[in-house]
């Protein structure tokens, strides 16, 4: 069921070649009984089947490991069985198991019609779908999960998942921790590229998505026990540091002289010295000949190159610290080393030609070359991104690499990887290991449908932004009166969690391909599908614990749950889902489906709460128990969006 992974040979060495500069940056994101017609049993099934098949090509999933907490795996191999009993010639036939809606039961193994089809005139017994499906129901081996079993229409195999088996999956990981519920992985390391400013330029809207996109990928990798390379390829490295470098000894003459070189905005400092180098033509010379000595390795230029990196290191990380994101920077600077080699290697397996004076790779199905050398010699964004890619596979090891950067990389991004395939990096399919992948996200927009800007038409400023939204986040609080009852640093830190929070989740919740428009309102609304409402609803549930007055560590190893009402029961089931929709989300890299998954279960959870009385009633122990499963799902929900939880409001 899980593609296994491939060694690919890399038999040349490189070692690091003296830096040459680069003339682009990393990245630019401004740019059985009588039963209703077949139809209806295919509508029963949830939105996962539809990427069932793709989740059965692209998962690591380990199938020789056990999988406790995913119901789906479990379930395919108790139907694997069946199916090789029921037609033992058709032994590749794997088991196609997804979540249906309840109506008609739990879960369906949907495979009676592609088996049909493979079979109809092999002198066969089976007459139909249908039949197909009958045996094999008849041949499930018996299992604990299983209370009963239904065949409908042509031959759709319908689950109802046993009470006391739910219950006592819930028990267990109570007992033995929410990670036992992880999925389990069959690649070890994986790179994932996110973020990606330039120095010398404020992080603007444009980076939030790369990073809390990136940073929850990573998350779910590292919960599934991958080594998580989580890399900042910056751009600090370009033409452009000679103009920064002369206007720096221009501004600030004895900035060696000092710890810390006073430039109070990076923007407006780039801004001014693009501008003397556009308008005066003696700074230009002295930027055009900073950029050569810079090239050379001359102590005062590199000094002063490393100075205006450590300003924007310094800016960039007060954002990432309030975001909660870690990230280790490699950037431009790190892989330009690796360049000539890389490309001398590329060169002497016959893929790099000359053409128009530049040098490039041609790929196949693309209209355009890959250009790797410009016709002035010098490198270009795909240089480094060749020269990375090298890097990440035989100095890294990694097995998965994953760039996480706007919509409109996607095409360079594919004839980079292309360009590796040719090379014998990487495999030819992608279903294989190593791989490469392209994460790619859409717009910011305003509420003018126009990409989100200031009122003076300039690019926001992901600083301001937060402020913004923990300032009205604060407001809302006071508001409420939490001032009165509060210290002051519960009152800031439960603002930070529930606006970053409102932030990160109003872009998660939206599949990352398409744009979606940045209302501060609507994100900070505490009702409909907003991190507002899921962590108060979070916060309500402990607070129903905490007025319990009982020991929920206590009860966990002493109390039983039961799934006697109808509600209880459906609470359990999605509960024990999640791991599945971890899988499906990791695999298709869609936070979006984990976001919809959460409000789910925090909707499932109020009507749990409404139709079951908790602390008084003769149920107490087992729906508190509930509880504290719900609760622990949905703080480790919030662990993979980078959503700090809130306990109390």
């Amino acid at each position: 069921m899980c593609a296994g992974g491939v060694a690919i040979n890399m038999s040349i060495w490189l070692s690091p070649a003296p830096p040459l500069i680069l003339t682009h940056n990393r990245l630019s994101f401004l740019h059985s009984s009588s039963l209703p017609a077949a139809a209806d049993y295919l509508k029963c099934t949830t939105r996962r089947i539809l990427s069932a098949a793709k989740i059965r090509a692209v998962s690591t999933m380990a199938n020789e490991e056990e999988c406790p907490g995913n119901i789906k795996r479990q379930l395919a191999k108790i139907f694997e069985i069946s199916l090789r009993e029921t037609v033992p010639s058709e032994s590749d036939e794997e088991p196609l198991v997804a979540a249906c809606g309840g109506k008609f039961g739990d879960y369906q193994c949907n495979n009676a019609m592609g088996l049909f089809k493979k079979i109809k005139g092999k002198n066969t017994a089976f007459k139909s779908p249908n039949s197909v499906g009958q045996a094999i129901a008849n041949n499930l081996p018996q299992s604990e999960m299983v209370e009963s079993c239904s065949v409908a229409g042509p031959g759709f195999v319908n689950v109802v998942l046993s009470k006391a088996w739910l219950a006592k999956s819930i028990q267990k990981m109570l007992i033995d921790g929410i990670q036992t519920w992880a999925p389990k992985l069959s690649i070890k390391r994986a790179v994932v590229d996110f973020s990606s400013p330039n120095i010398a330029k404020e992080m603007h809207v444009g980076h939030l998505r790369s990073t809390i996109i990136g940073d929850s990928l990573a998350r779910m990798l590292e919960f599934s026990n991958v080594e998580v390379l989580r890399r900042n390829h910056v751009g600090d490295w370009g033409t452009q540091f000679g103009m920064l470098i002369e206007f720096l000894f221009e501004e600030f003459p004895k900035w060696e002289d000092e710890n810390d070189v006073p430039i109070q905005d990076l923007e407006k400092f780039y801004k001014q010295s693009k501008k003397r180098f556009d308008e005066d033509p003696a700074f230009k010379e002295k930027a055009q000949q900073a950029v050569v000595s810079l090239q050379g390795g001359e102590a005062k230029y590199r000094k002063a190159w490393t100075k205006i990196c450590e300003v924007s290191r310094n800016e960039f990380q007060k954002v990432y610290q309030r975001l909660g994101v870690q990230l280790e920077e490699k950037g431009e600077s790190f892989y330009n080393p690796y360049i000539p080699r890389v490309l001398e290697a590329l060169d002497n397996k016959g893929l790099v030609e000359e053409s128009e004076g530049a040098r490039v790779i041609f790929v196949e199905g693309r209209n355009i070359p890959l250009i790797v050398v410009k016709r002035d010699g010098g490198y270009n964004y795909a240089s480094t991104d060749l020269a990375a890619l090298w890097y990440r596979l035989n100095e890294e090891n990694a097995e998965w690499m994953i760039y996480v950067t706007d919509v409109g990389q996607h095409e360079h991004f594919e004839m980079v990887f292309d360009a590796g395939k040719r090379a014998g990096w990487l495999p030819s399919d992608d279903n294989t290991y190593p791989k490469a992948t392209h994460v790619g996200f859409g717009l910011v927009l305003g509420d003018d449908g126009k990409r989100f800007r200031t009122r003076s038409s300039e690019v926001v400023r992901l600083v301001d932004l937060l402020d913004e939204a923990k300032n009205r986040g604060k407001a809302a609080l006071i508001a409420r009166g939490k001032e009165e009852v509060w210290t002051n640093e519960e009152l800031e830190q439960t603002a930070e969690a529930v606006s970053y929070g409102a932030v990160k989740y109003a872009d998660l919740k939206n599949n990352r391909l398409t744009n979606y428009t940045f209302n501060f309102d609507q994100m900070l609304n505490d009702r409909g599908n907003t991190a507002v409402y899921l962590l108060y609803a979070h916060a309500r549930i402990c607070s129903i614990i905490r007025k319990s007055g009982k020991d929920v560590e206590e009860l966990k190893k002493v109390g039983e749950i039961a799934l006697d009402h109808s509600d209880e029961r459906a609470l359990a089931l999605h509960l024990l889902q999640f791991s599945e929709v971890v899988e499906e989300a990791g695999a298709n890299l869609l936070p979006n489906v984990l976001c919809e998954y959460l409000y789910n279960l925090s909707e499932c959870f109020t009507k749990f709460y409404t139709n079951c009385p908790v602390v008084g009633s003769s149920q107490e122990t087992s729906r508190l128990l509930l509880c504290e499963a719900t609760a622990l799902v949905m703080r480790k929900c919030f662990h993979l969006l980078g959503i700090t939880p809130v306990y109390k409001i």
